[in-house]
């Protein structure tokens, strides 16, 4: 069988692996976005234990993807994933044993959810590095593409599944299906056979982390963009936060949810398979346009419409999001050195997620002061706003692709 250009690579072994492992892997996360917030609802939690539990996921990627950085550039990123996939498998196998046996509490969910994310804080900057080690430069935006393709398909099971299991036989059984995942990517990422890299000399720990803030820092167009997706990605976490509940009181419960969440599945499969196809000349302002249309599902839950016309919006936002991230992997891939780029892609996830947490845990508390819907509208306002500030950078607007500038911008 003949593949198209654009799908060429995944006559790459190596990476048909990575594509498989990854896409499995976020299918189970999809699950636990749902999972995990009706398990908290479920024990009685409120809207701010739900917004706590699933910061507490969070604050540990944050305070450990620096040092996931600097470990993935210093030695081989393969195995820093399988430890991490590891790790995952017995914090999320703990949770569902605890969750389907009714030992579980609020407290507990946390403290699980915490090891998970400081395992994917070790994970994310290794991921980011590997594929350039088994794609060329010239397949890397179709590579990414096709990842995100896999894990939008991924994303519009998951959550509909989730909801499903939720209401039939429970949330610890979709939290099983997550660990379970997690072994199905340990066993790709062994079968992988990366070309050995050149080490180069190692600094001591923290030289290398101040080597990788100044790889960052002195590229303007980076950390532009990672300020404005912090600000993004704090907005965020009311729709994390207050979407379940706001499912469970008005919209129909854990099902609708899933299926609210499955559009965006959908939409992020569409803009994944547009990704394959897109070149353009000026990707760090399609990325910007694409953050103002990925914020339309809080205002449509801000107003409380119709459950067909947030799933529109959900698609809507499901495009926009792999649309813009396929561009922006592929921009750093190509624009930062090997020997620091997973290091500058670990301050891009500090820089981005870091107020996340907040996001989600603030949300809860803001909800209860003035009103659930006031903190969708909120956040909605903060994010369009985000995207226009970055539209309005000249550095953002005058960044153009060209191949001589690749690996040495």
């Amino acid at each position: 069988m003949r593949l198209g250009d654009d799908l060429q690579v995944l006559r790459r072994r190596d990476f048909r692996l990575l594509f498989l492992g990854q896409g499995v892997s976020v299918f189970g996360d999809r699950m636990v976005v749902v999972a995990l917030a009706f398990a908290v609802i479920h024990l009685g939690g409120s809207e701010s234990e739900v917004g706590l539990v699933l910061a507490a996921g969070w604050a540990p990627l944050v305070l450990t993807v620096l040092a996931g950085g600097v470990i993935a550039d210093r030695t081989s990123r393969r195995a820093v994933m399988v430890t991490a996939d590891l790790a995952r498998i017995l914090s999320q196998g703990t949770m569902a044993v605890l969750v389907i046996t009714g030992a579980a509490d609020v407290w507990m969910l946390a403290a699980l959810a915490g090891v998970t994310g400081a395992a994917t804080g070790l994970f994310n900057p290794a991921s980011t590095g590997l594929l350039p080690e088994v794609v060329p430069d010239e397949e890397l935006q179709p590579a990414n593409a096709l990842r995100s393709a896999a894990q939008s398909g991924s994303e519009i099971l998951g959550p509909a599944l989730a909801g499903v299991l939720v209401a039939t036989v429970g949330a610890g059984s979709a939290i099983a299906v997550d660990a379970a995942t997690f072994a199905i990517s340990a066993v790709c990422l062994a079968l992988l056979r990366p070309p050995a890299r050149e080490q180069a000399a190692r600094g001591s720990f923290l030289a290398d982390l101040r080597e990788g803030w100044v790889a960052f820092r002195s590229r303007r167009w980076v950390w532009t963009v990672v300020a404005c997706t912090a600000v993004v990605n704090m907005a965020w976490g009311a729709w994390s936060a207050l979407g379940p509940t706001v499912a469970e009181r008005d919209l129909g419960g854990a099902a609708v949810w899933g299926t609210v969440l499955a559009a965006v599945g959908v939409g992020a499969l569409a803009g994944s398979l547009v990704a394959t196809r897109v070149r353009p000349r000026r990707p760090l302002v399609l990325f910007a346009w694409s953050g103002g249309v990925f914020g339309l599902p809080l205002a449509f839950l801000a107003v409380a419409a119709p459950v067909p016309l947030l799933a529109v919006s959900a698609f809507s936002s499901g495009v926009a999001l792999m649309l813009g991230m396929s561009v922006w992997f592929s921009t750093l891939q190509r624009h930062i050195p090997d020997e620091s780029l997973s290091r500058v892609s670990a301050y891009d996830s500090f820089g981005s997620f870091a107020v996340y947490p907040l996001g989600l845990a603030v949300s809860g508390v803001l909800a209860g002061a003035i009103g659930v819907h006031e903190t969708l509208w909120l956040a909605f306002g903060l994010l369009a706003a985000s995207s226009a500030v970055l539209l309005a950078l000249p550095d953002i607007r005058n960044f153009r692709e060209s191949p001589a500038d690749a690996r040495v911008a």
